[in-house]
């Protein structure tokens, strides 16, 4: 019996690029999402994989969300927190409003998501909890401190969680990718493209496949040795 995944997040950009290897490499596999119903829709005919909306932001909606999905697909066995947001701004022009709202979804949710299915795992003493980090939570960058404060948060969230993890067989990591060749990279200028492009040694964005055979990696049954870690993917552009 397939073990059943769970990426939040998932229709669109990263995370539908993590769903559909997962699909690929022979997982069930469950996305939610939130905002777009068209978009979710058209990934859900295209791919094949059954989508469930709800906020990941909101603890109750995760508790009704993952009750809907153990209804109808089964407990989740792999749990991969994708979902995110941005709302960039210099400092001194930070809204209380832009950090609360995405500290919420970007680190409150892996709080609220991991609450709901760590019990299942910790009964069937197995599980797989892979956090989509980001190069940023890890060097910085400019108007972004909601978003590397989040960023950083999960990646010191899933060396705590991989401690108290390990003696029930349930493995915590990280997958922190840089810039990555999505919808939404897609839309900035060229000038800024090139820049981003130039600064990796590689010369080029990561592609969303990569991230997805990461996750991939890290969901194998033979990688139980490998928890509280980072598996970082940015072109060699942030090394350390």
């Amino acid at each position: 019996m397939p073990r059943l995944a769970l990426v939040t997040g998932g229709t669109r950009g990263i995370g539908s690029g993590i769903a559909i290897a997962l699909k690929s490499a022979g997982y069930k596999v469950v996305v939610n999402y939130h905002r777009d119903d068209k978009g979710a829709k058209e990934f859900e005919e295209k791919n094949d994989i059954p989508i469930d909306k709800w906020d990941v932001g909101d603890l109750s909606a995760c508790q009704a969300g993952i009750e809907r999905v153990a209804e109808c697909h089964g407990n989740v066995d792999i749990l991969v927190n994708n979902a995110g947001t941005v709302s960039d701004a210099k400092f001194e022009n930070m809204s209380d409003e832009q950090w609360q709202q995405v500290l919420r979804i970007n680190l409150d949710s892996v709080f609220f998501m991991c609450k709901q299915v760590y019990p299942y795992m910790m009964s069937q003493k197995w599980g797989r909890i892979i956090n989509i980090g980001s190069m940023n939570g890890q060097a910085g960058q400019l108007n972004q401190v909601n978003y590397v404060a989040a960023k950083a948060g999960m990646h010191g969230f899933t060396k705590a969680l991989a401690h108290e993890g390990a003696k029930h067989g349930i493995t915590v990591n990280t997958v922190a990718p840089g810039y990555v060749d999505t919808y939404l990279m897609r839309d900035m200028p060229d000038r800024i493209l090139d820049k981003i492009v130039d600064k990796s040694p590689i010369h080029r964005l990561g592609e969303e496949a990569e991230v997805g055979h990461a996750v991939i990696f890290l969901a194998d049954e033979k990688s139980s040795w490998t928890t509280g870690s980072t598996v970082t993917l940015n072109g060699g552009t942030h090394m350390y």
